[in-house]
């Protein structure tokens, strides 16, 4: 065996012995302008010089052939297209139930009355024999629809009539119409707010809002949900010796009654921080309107802050005036500058002539009838002390909010599995006891992060027997839910 192994060795050393001496050789160790080149720097020149070249080489491509029809049919056999959109999960399908009556204090849901806390009427007004007289009188005066936008003859009497009623009963000094409510919003923010602008606003606000401000292509910082150290900590971070930020417009975005949660902003510690650090307060409405304030004028009414001291107001007509469509409302050169910016209110066909007429007459019913408020307001009190001890479920709104919004005590952890138990409770108080709520289900296109929970409208035409109905059938189908 060793007689194998030892030519093999000597072999190897010598070999070996070769290398050293061509790399010990006197061109190995040249001196080129005073620097000693080693023999392992060429070999790396050399492999350097080597992969430079292949780089360099032209790749090959084959040649060209044109499929044959039978190819071609095959290769369209075998493709199957991406879908338009992802399958739908289980348990996504969204199967609401369908309204057979118009939807008031009491309607029909799928052949069967119901009590409905379902819908946003908080001043009782669906129904309204003055208001529906208003619409007949409207449609035939002026017919359905207006066939055009504001700006390309949709513009009707009625539609400035209506905008002069807001705008004088708010205290504003001019309005404006949009054709439908949800849009107002989004319509609103990129008309004034663009790239390079900032903008804070409330982590709660809702979809419309959040729609308006990606739109805007604005710097957006959000602040904790209607936490007023968190704004006014975000507030002097972006303005403190930044010299940049002097320069642009800034905005804060919140809205009166936050649709997610229930609670109201803190308007005059809005106001203040504004002044502060010289920000303009742009106001979303929607919940607020004809419900805050001694007259129903609002969230500056309910505060008493000067509505001038609100940059903007917005607000859909479709809660408290029981319409459609949405108005903002503020100074003469906000108004003006959205009717050639506003990309709502320039495109779309200008609102139907009877909802404006609905809006007007609504606007004098609560101006006429201010009991209503006490009543919605009487309402909400009493829901809240019947609600207030159901173990399961707590009130996370205020009590003055007619969005009376009721999240789980002791949540699952998991955003899901919390909805799926509110669902579930709702369908059973809906089938059991012919109650109508709802559980506040989100699209994919929902960025708001705050707890899911049931929201209970809460209407000026409900009575103390639907609030009793709808407090008990919560307790005892919470109780064998959760």
């Amino acid at each position: 065996m060793m007689e194998m192994v030892l030519p093999v060795a000597n072999a190897t050393a010598a070999a070996l012995a070769r290398d050293s001496a061509v790399f010990n050789a006197p061109l190995a160790r040249a001196v080129v302008f005073g620097i000693h080149i080693d023999g392992h720097l060429i070999v790396e020149g050399l492999l350097i010089a080597a992969i430079l070249f292949q780089l360099s080489r032209k790749s090959y491509k084959p040649p060209k052939k044109p499929l044959t029809e039978r190819e071609v049919d095959e290769l369209c056999d075998d493709w199957q297209p991406e879908p338009l959109c992802p399958p739908i999960k289980e348990g996504a399908r969204i199967d609401a139930p369908t309204l057979e009556s118009a939807a008031g204090p009491h309607t029909t849901v799928d052949g069967k009355e119901v009590v409905n806390f379902a819908s946003a009427n908080y001043l009782g007004l669906i129904g309204n024999e003055n208001i529906i007289d208003s619409c007949v009188g409207s449609v035939e005066k002026y017919g359905v629809g207006s066939c055009g936008p504001r700006g390309f003859y949709g513009t009707i009497d009625v539609h400035l009539d209506c905008e002069s009623k807001i705008a004088n009963f708010l205290g504003t000094q001019d309005s404006i119409l949009y054709s439908y409510g949800i849009s107002t919003i989004f319509s609103v923010i990129p008309a004034f707010c663009k790239k390079g602008d900032i903008i804070v606003a409330d982590e709660g606000v809702h979809w419309a809002v959040q729609n308006g401000l990606q739109l805007s292509r604005s710097t957006v910082v959000y602040f904790k949900h209607n936490d007023m150290a968190s704004l006014a900590s975000i507030l002097e971070k972006l303005t403190h010796g930044n010299k940049r930020t002097e320069k642009i417009r800034r905005y804060i975005v919140v809205e009166a009654i936050y649709q997610n949660s229930g609670q109201i902003a803190p308007l005059d510690e809005i106001v203040r921080l504004k002044e502060k650090y010289r920000f303009r307060v742009m106001l979303e409405e929607s919940h607020s309107f004809g419900v805050l304030g001694k007259s129903g004028r609002g969230l500056a009414e309910h505060y008493g802050v000067p509505v001038e001291k609100i940059d903007i107001i917005t607000a859909g007509m479709g809660n408290a005036l029981a319409t459609d469509g949405g108005f903002c409302t503020g100074s003469v050169r906000v108004v003006d500058h959205q009717r050639l910016s506003s990309s709502g209110y320039v495109f779309s066909a200008s609102l139907p002539p009877y909802l404006a007429s609905a809006a007007i007459s609504a606007v004098n019913h609560l101006e006429e009838n201010p009991s209503v408020l006490a009543n919605l307001r009487s309402n909400i009190a009493l829901l809240h002390k019947e609600l207030s001890d159901i173990p399961e479920l707590e009130i996370a709104s205020n009590i003055l909010s007619p969005i009376v919004f009721l999240k789980l005590k002791t949540p699952t952890g998991s955003a899901v599995a919390d909805l799926e138990l509110l669902e579930i409770i709702a369908e059973k108080v809906l089938k059991e006891d012919s109650v109508f709520i709802a559980a506040t289900k989100r699209s994919s296109l929902d960025k708001c992060r705050l707890p899911v929970g049931i929201r209970l409208f809460v209407s000026a035409g409900h009575t103390e027997s639907d609030i009793f109905k709808v407090s008990a059938s919560l307790k005892w189908v919470a109780a064998s839910v959760v």
